[in-house]
């Protein structure tokens, strides 16, 4: 998997699973969607886990980005015995689009789409390019940010991308 991380150029249609959708939202960059892919959109199923609530203090911000990015699918879903109706209808809306990317971070929702020949970033790797190109500043506050507010991402991972980046590591759970 290629996502072009330099100069201006963007990178396609990428199809979005909420769970990426809600890390972006939270740290208020859902405009590096926009700055890094042609195109964003997201499936019906997707639609419906970002718009359910709305006494959530970012349920504006989501629904009016992605109001006109929402695709139904045409095929039937016969994936949901294995993983979610947002993580399956973000496949199969990949597959039908010809997408360039599916936008996800479910680990295995992420390795059945991997099989699939689906070419899949996830969050980290996404703020990772979005720093390389200068979207973003430290990655390490952002990091926090997720960790403080129950959006779990691997401890390991997190510190290998801040180590890689020159930034200070996250304090490790063991000691």
């Amino acid at each position: 998997m290629t996502l072009k991380s330099s100069g201006n150029m963007k990178n396609g249609l990428v199809i979005a699973d909420s769970g990426p959708i809600f890390s972006f939202s939270l740290i208020d960059k859902l405009d590096l969607l926009t700055s890094l892919f042609d195109e964003i959109r997201i499936p019906k199923a997707v639609w419906n886990e970002i718009s359910y609530d709305k006494t959530k203090p970012d349920y504006q911000r989501l629904c009016g980005f992605f109001k006109d990015k929402t695709c139904d699918i045409k095929g039937v879903n016969e994936l949901t015995f294995i993983m979610d109706c947002g993580e399956s209808e973000s496949l199969i809306l990949y597959k039908e689009l010809n997408a360039g990317f599916l936008l996800i971070d479910d680990k295995k929702a992420r390795n059945i789409a991997e099989t699939l020949d689906i070419k899949c970033i996830g969050t980290i790797g996404l703020l990772s390019i979005a720093k390389d190109q200068g979207f973003i500043g430290n990655l390490k506050p952002i990091f926090e940010m997720f960790l403080q507010n129950k959006r779990y991402y691997s401890i390991d991972l997190l510190n290998a991308i801040l180590i890689s980046k020159g930034e200070n590591r996250l304090f490790d759970k063991n000691p």
